[in-house]
């Protein structure tokens, strides 16, 4: 893509200022819609199917932005997630002429899923209004919040009996955001805010109830999120070998740190063989679910970050994290952003699966 290195280096520049002062990345995110990356999901033209680019591409794309600034990669992967589903579950004429603005970088989209813990507010909820459907309520990690236009958000139905809906939404107006919630190390300039929604438009119903984990989109989303966690480890992994080529300068680095380099660039490799099978598989199968494939990919992404991280922090020691370095940065941003996902129960569910498909083979 075309100007993408120049972009991404000016993105990369500015991180360590938008981590001291966050705000939402307005600027990174006008480069990359100018480069189309906003629109790589998004039929050309509008009105057709299929997307413009490949998994694979999209998923390169968002790597490397994450490995530039893990908030802005977190941004954009929920508006990816978005803009594939607006694609595939809009009614016209309303999703040719979103998906015309998102190609020509004038809509972000977010995704909002999260639901309040007990004293954080009502859970969202729809209720019909003389203008028609509108938001009432909370949600929570928020990304994006007073930056992103639309969100897809995931409420109870009205009445609050059943699945959860899957509500586009225009964020214009009747939402509020709680910039005093999000307080973490990590992240910090993707805006991921508590939103308490005041009677917000409801531009449409996209699918039917539980929507929001329908297949195969779903499990799409899932490796998505895998891609930006490797994209954000791939800043640690510069980080790190930038930090232990300077510490030894004109001498042989020791056994420990060669042997902790050696680790980290496995980990990394091992990340990168997962994502490539996922892109081939994505791009050959787009209409076949990824699960319970996509489980064990995240576990093993999952694992190769937390090897990088620890073994980064162990070969560079506390100086780079006392002194709020790069690397300090990276490792706030992924270890966030891995606690933002539970691994365990959908890889508890593969384990149970294949232990009963042992069993009944093991029976006849």
């Amino acid at each position: 893509m075309s100007g993408l290195r120049g972009a991404l280096e000016r993105i990369s520049e500015g991180a360590a200022g938008r981590d001291a002062a966050p705000a939402f990345p307005r600027e990174p995110l006008r480069l990359l819609a100018g480069l189309g990356v906003l629109a790589l999901p998004v039929p050309d033209p509008v009105s057709s199917a299929g997307r413009r680019a490949s998994f694979a591409e999209e998923w390169r794309v968002l790597r490397a932005v994450s490995r530039a600034d893990g908030s802005v990669g977190r941004i954009l992967d929920g508006h990816l997630n978005g803009a594939e589903r607006l694609a595939a579950l809009a009614p016209e004429p309303l999703r040719s002429g979103e998906l015309a603005a998102v190609a020509a970088g004038e809509l972000v989209l977010g995704v909002w899923g999260a639901d309040p813990i007990p004293g954080e507010g009502e859970p969202a909820r729809l209720v019909k209004t003389a203008g028609g459907l509108a938001i009432e309520g909370v949600k929570t990690f928020c990304s994006g919040a007073g930056g992103v236009d639309r969100a897809l958000v995931n409420v109870r139905p009205p009445g609050g009996e059943g699945p959860p809906l899957l509500a586009y939404t225009d964020l214009s107006a009747g939402v509020e955001v709680d910039r005093r919630w999000f307080r973490g190390a990590g992240l910090r300039s993707s805006e991921s805010h508590r939103v308490i929604f005041r009677g917000a438009p409801v531009l449409a119903l996209l699918g039917e109830p539980g929507e929001l984990t329908r297949e195969p989109y779903f499990s799409r989303d899932a490796v998505r999120t895998a891609v930006t966690w490797a994209g954000m480890a791939d800043r640690a992994v510069d980080c790190a070998l930038g930090v232990l080529a300077a510490k030894h300068a004109g001498r042989e680095p020791g056994e420990v740190v060669s042997l902790a380099a050696g680790r980290i660039v496995t980990a990394q490799r091992t990340a990168d063989r997962w994502l490539e099978y996922a892109a081939r598989r994505a791009d050959e199968r787009p209409e076949e679910t990824m699960l319970p494939f996509a489980a064990s990919l995240r576990e093993a992404v999952a694992a190769a970050c937390r090897t990088i991280l620890d073994e980064a922090a162990r070969a560079c020691g506390s100086h780079p994290f006392a002194t709020g370095a790069d690397l300090d940065r990276a490792r706030r941003d992924l270890e966030l952003f891995l606690l933002q996902h539970r691994l365990e129960p959908a890889l508890a569910r593969e384990g149970r699966r294949r232990i009963l498909e042992r069993r009944q083979g093991e029976g006849r």
